[in-house]
C-alpha cells in the first residue's frame, strides 16, 4: 500500500479515520491546508503527493443552511467531488467518497437498498446526489459510502449528542421530531469497517450504518438515558418543528452489499452511542 490522501481530516469521521490509518502512509489534510474548492491546489497537491487512494470526508452538511446557500452546497458536494475524480482518474488511483440517506425520499417504508432509486427531498440531499452522480460519470474505480446521523469528535459545531448534551446542560426545555427516523452512525465504527475500502474491495455504492433505527426522539432519549439526565423533553412533528430543508421521514439504509461481501454489521446504534459516551467522558474524544 502506497501513500493514503485523507481529504477532511478535521471533521468527526476525518479525525476517526486518522486514528486507524497507517500513519508511515497517511497524509491527511484539514481544510486550512487543503480547501476542497481551490481545484488548482487539490490538484498540484495530489499529484505531488501520488497517492494509491483518496479518501474524502468533507461535505457541507448543515442541511437547513444548505437551503439558502445552494451555490456553497452544489460546490462541496457535487463539483469539488468531481474534481476529486477527475484528479483520481489521472493519477490512476481509486476514490473513496461518503454521501447520505437524504438522497432518498424516505417513503419507501422500510430499508433502502444501494439501487433503490434516489429522490432527494432537500438542497443539501440533491448536492450529495448529484456528487454522487458525476464520480459515477468522471473515474469507475470508485468508493460511494451513503451513510447517516453520524455523531464521533464533536468538532466546533458539535453533533445531535453534543447539542443534546448542550441544551440539558443549559436547562433548555427540548424539543425532537419523533416522526423522522434513522440508523445513527458512530464515528468510530464506521471508520473502523471503511478500512476494507482501503484494503481492496469490489468498486461501486454502498451503504453502510450501525444496525439498528430509531426516531431522532428517541435518539435523544437514549442520550439522556445513558448519561443519567432527565431534561424537559418532548416530542413533535416534522410539521411543527418547521425546518426549512425537508428530511426523509425514513430513512435507514439496509447494508446489502457490506453484508454480501460476508462482512458483519455494524454494531447496534446503541452499542456505539454507550462507546463515544464512554469515549467523551473519558476525554479522549
Amino acid at each position: 500500500m502506497g501513500s493514503i490522501a485523507l481529504i477532511g481530516a478535521g471533521g468527526q469521521l476525518g479525525q476517526d479515520l486518522q486514528k486507524l490509518l497507517p500513519k508511515k502512509s497517511l497524509r491527511a489534510f484539514c481544510r486550512p491546508e487543503l480547501n476542497v474548492l481551490d481545484f488548482a491546489r487539490v490538484r498540484e497537491i495530489l499529484v505531488r503527493l501520488s497517492p494509491s487512494i483518496v479518501i474524502n470526508t468533507t461535505a457541507f452538511n448543515r442541511v437547513d443552511d444548505c437551503e439558502k446557500e445552494m451555490a456553497s452546497a452544489f460546490s462541496v458536494n457535487a463539483f469539488a467531488v468531481r474534481n476529486l475524480a477527475e484528479v483520481c482518474r489521472e493519477l490512476g488511483c481509486p476514490l473513496v467518497h461518503f454521501s447520505t440517506d437524504y438522497v432518498f425520499d424516505g417513503l419507501k417504508g422500510t430499508p433502502y437498498l444501494e439501487e433503490d432509486p434516489p429522490r432527494p427531498l432537500s438542497i443539501y440531499g440533491a448536492s450529495k446526489l448529484l456528487g454522487e452522480s458525476l464520480i459515477r460519470a468522471t473515474w469507475e474505480q470508485h468508493f460511494i459510502v451513503r451513510t447517516s446521523a453520524l455523531f464521533g469528535a464533536s468538532g466546533s459545531r458539535g453533533n445531535f449528542v453534543e447539542t443534546m448534551l448542550r441544551l440539558a446542560r443549559d436547562k433548555k426545555s427540548i424539543c425532537v421530531v419523533s416522526d423522522q427516523v434513522t440508523s445513527p452512525t458512530f464515528t468510530g465504527d464506521l471508520a473502523a469497517a471503511a478500512l476494507k475500502f482501503v484494503e481492496g474491495i469490489p468498486f461501486g455504492t454502498y451503504h453502510l450504518t450501525n444496525s439498528g433505527s430509531t426516531s431522532w426522539f428517541d435518539f435523544a432519549r437514549a442520550i439522556f438515558e445513558v448519561e443519567d439526565l432527565s431534561p424537559n423533553l418532548s416530542a413533535t412533528s416534522s410539521r411543527d418543528f418547521g425546518a426549512p430543508a425537508r428530511r426523509p421521514a425514513y430513512s435507514v439504509l439496509e447494508n446489502q452489499k457490506w453484508k454480501g461481501l460476508g462482512f458483519e454489521p455494524l454494531a447496534p446504534w446503541e452499542e456505539g452511542l454507550k462507546r463515544y459516551l464512554e469515549r467523551r467522558g473519558r476525554g479522549t474524544d
